[in-house]
């Protein structure tokens, strides 16, 4: 018993002096939970607060966020460092980031010519049930593709708790109205889904359901990330204070305040739902707009004040630094490594497309993934015109890494129409107005073709029609054959007293052969045969009236890469066109007509400067008929005299413009751009071109005032002529 006794002892001395190694910080601290929450401009705070918590080594093991929160979170989520996410955000043009249509620098050839009639910017679709508006303003292009570049090294992942942190993100079902909790599937179109605010970015098709912003439903998923298995929750919030009653002054503050208070009331609901431990973060962004993405670095500012603010709270989280390398390397890898294009393909819900990708994608293929390069390719086919939105996805298949396309027809095409307005009044009882209206059929053949018609009525009634029909996907060779009536009105002067003012028809048909130059350019040959009718509608009745026919060829080669149709403010815009009329193609005379325009605008700060010239002969004419007249007259052409007032078989005029922009965003008038200008214009026509010289130029001046409108331009102007001659505009429509 004694020798028992002893052994007992010795082993419970042995059990008191040996313990298991204690655990690690990083194995027993709790498991943390990251709330991101919807708040437009404002969550751009979120990776604000994100630097702090890399900063104090705070780790996060799931994210749940909701519109701007699952933009930041997913992208947090994907490995992206906070550093490279701030930079992302400071760099992207959001401005532009929020329209759809590409600079129009960017546009084809074709789309450019639709500016130069005085049409608005915006197509109405058009169906057998009547007109059909898009979804939302914004379609969303131009974004989604920033966050696929963001997203690319993560492209193939498909379930979101294998991202190197957990994460998820909620829309909103557009039909049943419920919370759609996205936890696998494309990251890009989860996090554009959770963010398209009804009415301004198109819904989201995903999962056969249509999605809209989550911050309808669950605008601060508490619940969401607390059944991700975490014990403690970092939970930001940046949802948009109540306005105050007297602050509640317009219709839209109104509507913003009562879609305020339904989000908030199922906010307060997340938050009665957290626990002692949790910790809120509420940056101090006041009345900072929900849509002023211009002020993303003071929302960047303000996240991280109210991530500090709280710092003594998030210290009790916060690891050694050893302890948060090996969190670090716990997280599954980000792979920054991307493969060789083997292939590209429209994917299966755009197969009937796959040809076109095919023709204009088909250089990617031999060389590495890099998604700026794609990005370009895509705009470059997004600016024909035909679609929705245009987005890829990385794909591997049989050990093959390749391009998946999804081209989205617009959903109010293919047909389409454009209205146009043109108003003109000199304050002295003249007036002119044109309307216009344009339709197009797009997609008639497999090759693109298009059928474009265009109805003017006003002082300037005309009729055109036009099948452009592509020779193939790949080339730029077309055919256009077309139909064009025209009626003008050219006065004949005498000593500045008007001797007759003529109304000039015309009718005639033609077809064209061309092809287009990249998207800057066009070299159009053609054929013309009509004919047409010069009837004197003031001045002496017994002047005949003149029918002619015509008949003959004409070429034209058009550059164009102004930034703007409307206010120009870089590029150039060239064109040189010459008419043959013959009398073996059925013309009354042969003649040689040439015309020709140049237009140069540079731009620096707010100021701009154009050159601008044209002019125009015609040779070989045995009289000088009323239907080969040139005009000039009215605002920017001999400013100071009435629209048309001069007229003559030849021409030219240049003019020296300067404008300053008052107006950028915000400013301006109506939150429209404004420019304030001055113009020096030197230009005549002449009956005989032997009379023109430098010396009969007649010099004329304008001030004007111009507001860059939805509908065009409208200007306020003011004109003189050298002679003593005054005019006053107010004037709607295109002037370059």
């Amino acid at each position: 018993m004694p020798s028992l006794a002893i052994l007992i002892v010795l082993a419970l001395s042995a059990s008191s002096l040996w313990s298991p190694p204690a655990a690690s910080a990083e194995q027993a601290r709790p498991r943390i939970g990251l709330v991101l929450s919807g708040g437009g401009a404002r969550g751009a705070a979120h990776v604000g607060v994100l630097k702090v918590l890399d900063e104090m080594r705070i780790p996060v093991d799931a994210i749940a966020g909701t519109s701007m929160g699952a933009v930041v979170g997913g992208m947090y989520a994907s490995g992206m460092p906070v550093a490279d996410i701030e930079k992302l955000l400071r760099s992207v043009n959001w401005e532009d980031a929020f329209r759809d249509r590409p600079p129009r620098e960017e546009l084809g050839f074709r789309r450019k010519q639709d500016d130069r009639e005085f049409l608005v910017r915006y197509a109405l679709g058009v169906t057998d049930k009547g007109f059909v508006l898009p979804r939302g303003l914004v379609q969303g292009q131009k974004l989604e593709q920033v966050l696929r570049g963001a997203s690319l090294p993560v492209a193939a992942i498909q379930s979101f708790d294998r991202l190197p942190i957990p994460f998820r993100a909620v829309a909103t079902d557009l039909e049943s109205g419920e919370a759609v909790i996205m936890d696998s599937g494309d990251l890009v179109t989860a996090m554009r889904a959770s963010m398209s605010a009804p009415g301004v970015f198109a819904p989201v098709e995903r999962d056969g359901k249509l999605l809209v912003d989550g911050g309808l439903t669950e605008n601060l998923p508490v619940e969401i990330a607390r059944a991700m298995q975490v014990d403690v929750l970092i939970v930001v919030d940046v949802s948009f204070p109540l306005y105050a009653s007297e602050d509640l002054t317009s219709p839209i503050e109104v509507t913003n305040q009562a879609f305020a208070i339904l989000i908030r009331g199922r906010t307060r609901q997340q938050r009665a739902l957290l626990g002692p431990n949790d910790i809120v973060i509420e940056p101090p962004l006041g009345r900072f707009p929900s849509a002023d993405f211009g002020r993303v670095p003071q929302a960047l500012r303000a996240g991280e004040t109210g991530a500090r603010d709280v710092a003594e709270s998030l210290q009790k989280l916060a690891l050694s630094p050893d302890d948060y390398v090996r969190y670090l390397a716990t997280r599954n890898p980000r792979d920054g490594t991307l493969p060789t294009i083997e292939f590209v393909r429209a994917d299966p819900r755009s197969k009937e497309y796959d040809a076109l990708v095919k023709a204009t994608m088909d250089n990617l293929v031999g060389k590495p993934m890099d998604a700026d390069r794609v990005r370009t390719q895509l705009s470059s086919l997004y600016a024909l015109d035909r679609f929705e939105s245009i987005d890829y996805n990385l794909i591997e298949e049989d050990g093959r890494a390749g391009l998946e396309l999804d081209l989205r027809r617009k959903s109010w095409g293919p047909n389409y129409v454009r209205v146009g307005l043109n108003l003109e009044d000199n304050f002295e009882g003249t007036s002119r107005y044109n309307a216009a209206l344009r339709f197009i059929s797009t997609e008639l053949n497999p090759l693109g073709a298009e059928w474009l018609t265009d109805i003017q009525i006003g002082n300037n009634p005309k009729f055109f029609t036009e099948f452009y029909q592509p020779l193939s996907l790949a080339s730029r060779y077309f055919v256009a054959p077309s139909i064009d009536f025209e009626e003008r009105s050219v006065f004949q002067l005498q000593n500045r007293d008007l001797l007759a003012e003529y109304r000039v028809r015309t009718l005639q048909g033609g077809l064209d052969v061309g092809r287009e130059i990249s998207n800057w350019g066009e070299l159009r040959l053609g054929m013309r045969r009509g004919t047409g009718r010069a009837r004197v509608l003031i001045g002496d009745p017994t002047l005949p009236v003149a029918e002619f026919d015509r008949g003959g060829y004409f070429a034209r080669f058009s550059y164009d890469r102004l930034d703007s149709i409307f206010f120009p403010r870089h590029g150039q815009q060239f064109e040189f066109e010459w008419r043959g009329e013959r009398t073996n193609i059925g013309s009354n005379e042969n003649l040689d007509a040439f015309e020709t325009s140049w237009l140069v605008a540079r731009s620096f700060d707010r100021h701009t400067f154009i050159f601008w010239m044209n002019a125009g002969t015609t040779a070989d004419a045995e009289f000088a008929r009323p239907e080969n007249f040139y005009s000039l007259g009215g605002f920017l052409n001999l400013s100071g005299l009435p629209p048309g007032y001069l007229a003559g078989p030849h021409y030219g005029i240049a003019r020296l413009i300067y404008q300053r922009r008052v107006g950028r965003g915000g400013e301006g008038v109506l939150d429209l751009p404004a420019y304030a200008g001055v113009s020096f214009e030197a230009g005549n026509t002449w009956l005989d071109s032997r009379d023109a010289s430098f010396g009969d130029l007649r010099k004329n001046a304008s001030l004007f005032f111009g507001v860059d409108t939805p509908l065009g331009p409208v200007y306020l102007a003011t004109g003189y002529d050298q002679e003593g001659e005054k005019a006053f505009y107010l004037f709607l429509g295109r002037t370059f």
